[in-house]
């Protein structure tokens, strides 16, 4: 074997969350599986989607062909473009041509990744992070993941631009290579809230100073929803990089975005993501030669392109989308305070809650104090069948905090929250 596969041979075997979507709960099959809250899925629009689907298909002829090329159809460039025109507010509407079209965001995010860095080659990443983010920019073609950590400071706060430019300049005294890139989750993974247009402007003016390319991520983008728990911090309304006029703060041709429909259309299995780029045309030139290898199926292509046409069930699904949120977001929070649970307030958007069960474990275990428990905790959960994402994995600056997902019926997170109590005690 190659180093390079020996290397993903040692990381997957860490990696646990294969194993678990191999072994499910089911109330009837599978009544012993895991009750998976780890992984980022919004199950709560599944049979309004399906509904909308499974209608009698006829699939033309040509999505047996390589159709138009693996940067995607002509008819679905069109019709994600108009649809990111009337969600997204773009200063300078999108057009077809403006996008590369991949087989789920993972691939958009490698991809840029390699048009971007040389092996070595750094991308700033706050913490905490969505996991995958390291392996999606790292694994394969080999850049530099620079973690930029806060401490204290909020993430989202303009003094955390100074905390991306120390983190810049470390890396590149201690490695003499260039960062070329800042990855940015907006909004975010796993803190469920979005950046305040003055920070993302700051962020684009770092980028500029240095030359960096400026990457948002967007998958999370329609899943917004109101807060009506908890007002502090303040939720920020969602604005896209794209809604920015960017003159005079930074070269437009160092600004890409990323989104798909496996967040806000609840279809992670449809894989099917896109890079915006609107002003690099090197980017799609390259692209281009690589498309092969992300190459949506010409079924998925078909179903995306008939879903983003039809714009009224749209409209009407992604307001029925938010509001399901909010109310699934206040019923977890109100299980989590009885369970006296520490969560991150403020979120108003994506599908997470930000938890502190460290400091509940510690609670219930005082001979714990002073202690590290976040793996405790994380075995513990395992063996009581329930899955959640590990904050050591996702970059978290301190002991003991995971991420819920809360985007699933109101009976599943009864049984996984009564799950992770008993882990806990």
């Amino acid at each position: 074997m190659s180093q390079r596969a020996q290397d993903v041979i040692q990381k997957a075997s860490n990696n646990v969350m294969w194993d678990v979507m191999k072994d499910v709960w089911c109330e009837t099959t599978n009544p012993n599986g895991y009750v998976n809250v780890g992984v980022a899925e919004n199950s709560l629009m599944h049979g309004t989607l399906l509904e909308h689907l499974n209608r009698t298909l006829e699939l033309p002829a040509k999505y047996l062909t390589y159709n138009d090329g693996g940067g995607g159809s002509v008819r679905l460039r069109r019709a994600m473009a108009a649809f990111i025109n009337r969600h997204f507010s773009p200063v300078m509407p999108v057009t077809a041509d403006h996008l590369v079209v991949t087989n789920g965001v993972s691939p958009a995010i490698e991809h840029v990744a390699w048009s971007f860095c040389d092996p070595g080659e750094g991308i700033l990443l706050g913490r905490p992070f969505y996991g995958t983010f390291i392996p999606d920019l790292s694994l394969r073609f080999g850049a530099s993941v620079v973690q930029v950590a806060f401490d204290d400071c909020d993430p989202f706060s303009l003094e955390a631009v100074d905390k991306y430019e120390q983190a810049l300049l470390r890396f590149q005294t201690d490695t003499g290579r260039r960062v070329k890139a800042l990855m940015l989750c907006h909004p975010h993974n796993p803190l469920g809230r979005c950046y305040p247009r003055h920070v993302l402007i700051g962020l684009m003016r770092l980028c500029q100073k240095y030359q960096m390319n400026f990457i948002s991520d967007e998958i999370y983008a329609l899943s917004v929803w109101e807060n009506t728990v908890d007002q502090a911090p303040a939720p920020v309304a969602f604005e896209s990089a794209l809604s920015i006029d960017l003159t005079d703060i930074i070269d437009p041709g160092l600004v890409h975005v990323l989104w798909g429909l496996s967040k806000d259309f609840g279809a992670n299995g449809l894989r099917m993501g896109v890079i915006i780029s609107q002003f690099n045309e090197d980017v799609h030139v390259a692209l281009g030669g690589i498309s092969l290898y992300s190459y949506t199926s010409g079924t998925a292509d078909h179903l995306a392109s008939l879903l983003l046409e039809d714009v009224e069930f749209t409209e009407r699904y992604i307001a029925r989308n938010q509001e399901k949120l909010s109310t699934t977001y206040a019923y977890a929070t109100r299980r989590l305070k009885e369970l006296g649970i520490e969560y991150a307030p403020g979120c108003n958007a994506a599908f997470f809650l930000w938890v502190n069960l460290g400091k509940r474990y510690v609670e219930l275990h005082p001979e714990e104090a002073g202690s590290v428990v976040g793996e405790k905790v994380m075995q513990r959960l395992l063996q009581k069948r329930v899955f959640l994402a590990s904050g050591t994995l996702f970059g978290s600056e301190k002991d003991g905090w995971f991420r819920i997902v809360f985007t699933h019926p109101v009976e599943f997170l009864d049984l996984a929250f009564g799950r992770i109590a008993a882990a806990l005690e």
